[in-house]
């Protein structure tokens, strides 16, 4: 059996850190933010954030992507090896999901390719002088009829407070 596991960049979808291993213990997660503090955090000086306890949209990201690992690769092709599965997780991860996946919520663009015309939005400005101002986060799409989420403060979701208010 081997497992993944991921740390997923909530602005851009795109996975920025993930590590496997044929156990469940800590050093799985930790080789995994490893990964994502080399490639994040420590060059954009970014914090690390989670929800509150018992906050049902922890999660739904990442749930969100491991259906999507399980129905764009898992259901097509039996992997026989830990090894043979290692290495078409990375291709998917690296070679598909971070680079030529559309998601939705990014208005049909990959992972790498928002984050880039971004940061090409950012330089211009600066460039410009203009005083560059945060990416907007994508909206959330929800049926007529289903309330929106509530705005998030410092990382955690307003206690049930209407956020218009």
């Amino acid at each position: 059996m081997l497992y993944l596991a991921v740390v997923l960049d909530v602005w851009s979808r795109r996975i920025v850190g993930w590590a496997m291993a044929t156990h469940l213990r800590t050093s799985l997660v930790l080789a995994a933010l490893d990964m994502a503090m080399g490639h994040r955090c420590r060059e954009a000086g970014i914090r690390l954030s989670m929800g509150s306890v018992g906050d049902c949209y922890d999660n739904a990201m990442c749930e969100s992507f491991f259906a999507t690992l399980e129905c764009e690769l898992l259901a097509r092709r039996v992997l026989r090896t830990p090894a043979e599965a290692q290495v078409e997780v990375f291709r998917f991860i690296e070679g598909w999901y971070n680079t030529q996946r559309r998601h939705s919520a990014l208005d049909y663009v990959s992972p790498i390719a928002f984050e880039a015309a971004h940061a090409k939005i950012a330089a211009m400005e600066a460039a410009a002088g203009v005083d560059a101002q945060p990416a907007p986060t994508p909206a959330w799409k929800t049926p007529a009829g289903v309330p929106q989420l509530p705005q998030a403060t410092n990382g955690s979701i307003n206690d049930g407070e209407n956020a218009n208010s």
